[in-house]
């Protein structure tokens, strides 16, 4: 079982930056890939950026450039530096955590980009 805490969200205008945190209750090297999503209001669930236990990682087209996602294996926890912010970056961010057998979900944290 893995438990995982966003946190670093807020409030910023437009072009500004924010950075979240997402801590695992358990060694984030068990854990193949970590991933960012965001879900706008009355929108699905939308992948931002991911991380393996590599080191090797990826971006959605719409962040790529402006957001970066690594990850700290001794303090568990991965992180999402998020520069030039826009209001379509609004909505609240998730943090999953993908094993060999399982899929876990933080509660989130919301990012709200005002114009």
């Amino acid at each position: 079982q893995v438990h995982l805490v966003e946190s670093g969200g807020g409030l910023v205008q437009a072009g500004g930056s924010l950075r979240l945190s997402c801590a695992a209750s358990a060694s984030i090297f068990s854990i193949n890939i970590m991933g960012w999503y965001r879900q706008a209001p009355g929108k699905q669930r939308d992948w931002v950026a991911s991380i393996t236990n590599g080191g090797t990682t990826n971006y959605a087209t719409s962040v790529k450039g402006r957001f970066t996602i690594s990850r700290d294996n001794a303090e568990n926890t991965v992180y999402l530096q998020m520069n030039s912010l826009k209001p379509e970056d609004t909505g609240v961010y998730y943090c999953k955590a993908t094993t060999r057998t399982n899929v876990y979900w933080g509660q989130g944290t919301q990012v709200t980009v005002s114009s």
